[in-house]
């Protein structure tokens, strides 16, 4: 199907003088999403892990949450035939983003305001990213900061085929603004570089590249969407991979208004656990605590480099 969705939405199409209301619109949302049962959370418990100076946070649900098991088992079900954003449920539906994007809330959240930047038409998550949808991405973390990230394909942890792009405003439970380069992120200690200009940490035993971003950018979200675009595809090929394919190759992509990182990946799983952008944000999920334990034992770089490309 390629035909645009009717956006149950009643608000207009957000521009620069509106977008500041969207986490305003994002509350309203969920205090009725929460009433009508539409939104479903997630409670989660939280453990740190730390390895070489970086710090993760682990999740994982209680064995007396059995509401929240049966939603998480409900989430890692994927139904190839069921596309929850073709229309999206009316009472989910944030805003309208531009002619070509709904914001819709996540219907499992673990994360409050954990955002999905859905195309109102068909696209499959394995196209390339559009300047369409950067730009749409650049409105968002240029207003609000936080965490955009596209989990770009089933091996890199996209649970739905639809294309659609996610926000956060933060990864940490204590709500720290996830900041790759803050202490304990992945991109600390990197050197500094010109916007543009991508570089990789010696110290991940796996393929990636971050990119600075021009944070003077940010007020001007279709600037902003050239400037994604162009890092993106300055990331793909300092690893002497191509930038656009139909499908795309499976990859992880993490964008704050600092820096932009880009993950190739090989497989979704590392046992059990699945891993997505999140991860490489500091923020793993787990099934039950002996899967935190595997986790422990052997690293969360082991873990991360066991499902990218070699370094």
């Amino acid at each position: 199907m390629s035909e645009f969705v009717h956006c149950p939405s009643p608000a207009a199409p957000m521009t620069s003088l509106s977008r500041s209301t969207l986490l305003d619109r994002s509350a309203l949302t969920m205090r009725n999403a929460l009433k009508s049962g539409a939104l479903l959370p997630i409670r989660t418990n939280h453990t740190m892990i730390e390895e070489r100076g970086l710090h993760f946070s682990v999740r994982w649900v209680s064995s007396l949450a059995l509401k929240d098991q049966a939603r998480v088992a409900t989430v890692s079900r994927r139904n190839p035939d069921f596309n929850p954003f073709l229309p999206p449920e009316p009472d989910l539906t944030v805003d309208a983003l531009g002619d070509a994007h709904l914001v819709v809330l996540n219907k499992f959240p673990v994360i409050d305001h954990h955002l999905l930047i859905v195309t109102r038409a068909w696209e499959s998550q394995a196209a390339p990213l559009s300047r369409a949808d950067f730009t749409a991405l650049a409105q968002v973390v240029g207003a609000h900061g936080g965490l955009g990230f596209y989990n770009g394909g089933t091996e890199a942890g996209a649970s739905q085929p639809h294309k659609h792009l996610q926000w956060v405003p933060h990864v940490l439970d204590d709500g720290t603004p996830p900041r790759l380069d803050a202490p304990g992120g992945l991109a600390a200690g990197l050197p500094t570089t010109a916007p543009g200009s991508p570089v990789a940490n010696p110290a991940l035993p796996w393929r990636h590249a971050f990119v600075a971003l021009d944070t003077r950018m940010w007020s001007h979200a279709e600037e902003a969407g050239d400037m994604l675009e162009q890092a993106f595809a300055a990331a793909w090929r300092t690893m002497d991979l191509p930038p656009r394919t139909e499908p795309m190759a499976p990859y992880n992509l993490l964008v704050t208004r600092d820096w932009l990182l880009l993950v190739p990946r090989r497989r979704e799983r590392w046992r059990h656990v699945s891993v997505n952008s999140l991860a490489y944000a500091g923020s793993l999920f787990a099934r039950n605590p002996e899967q935190i334990e595997e986790l422990r034992e052997a690293g969360p770089l082991a873990v991360l480099a066991a499902v990218g490309l070699p370094g």
